[in-house]
């Protein structure tokens, strides 16, 4: 698949630019709305890390997609409901927008329950943007602690810059603000400034439309 191609010799580019492994990098193809004969060219090309936003959505696309493609890995990359956290645990195979101590407590307790550890991202509202989901840049290091404390496996942050500004910046300032607390991963860019992010740091992008094409509305 082209697009596929393209998109990681981008990444591969990109890293060793910074100086990185292209392999440090993990492209996440996020399949949101996309149903299954879209996904599926991605799959035979060799693609298995995907993302999506809803966990009800990715119940029906992908247990029957999994059948056949047993080693896929899914990525909830949506903000997440509490009550929905058993669900994700069950279903998902790594959570990026752990954003709130409800949520924490939520997944602590679903994780105990399935006898299943789900590593984690703490989602950073890195632009301070009321419309969107993220903990305050303040807030990181109490929602870590209490993260750890509820026993989630937390590898890094993440975070969606202001849409029509330079990402740069901001994804320079999650990379310090994870360095500062000790973490490694970070899970910045998209479509539009995965290059960016991968210079930057980057060890999960999320790339979407430069996959798929525009996005399907539902």
């Amino acid at each position: 698949m082209d697009q596929l191609e393209d998109i990681r010799a981008r990444i591969a580019q990109s890293a060793r630019i910074a100086g990185r492994q292209p392999g440090a990098v993990e492209l996440v193809a996020i399949s949101k709305t996309h149903a299954a004969e879209a996904i599926e060219p991605l799959l035979a090309a060799g693609q298995r890390v995907f993302g999506e936003n809803r966990v009800q959505e990715a119940q029906e696309k992908w247990l029957p997609l999994r059948e056949a493609y047993p080693d896929v890995k899914l990525h909830l990359v949506g903000q997440l409901q509490s009550n929905k956290a058993e669900d994700a645990v069950a279903l998902f195979d790594c959570i990026h927008s752990v954003d709130r101590p409800s949520l924490v407590a939520a997944l602590g307790k679903a994780m105990e329950k399935a006898e299943r550890q789900v590593p984690c991202f703490i989602q950073v509202n890195i632009g301070a943007e009321d419309q969107k989901g993220g903990c305050a840049i303040a807030e990181v290091p109490a929602l870590l602690a209490s993260a750890r404390e509820a026993g989630l496996p937390v590898i890094g942050l993440m975070c969606v810059p202001p849409f029509d500004i330079e990402a740069a910046p901001f994804f320079a300032l999650l990379a310090k603000i994870a360095a500062d607390n000790g973490l490694e991963q970070l899970s910045m860019g998209m479509s539009d400034d995965f290059e960016t992010a991968v210079l930057l740091g980057a060890t999960h992008v999320r790339v979407g439309s430069a996959l798929f094409g525009s996005r399907q509305k539902k």
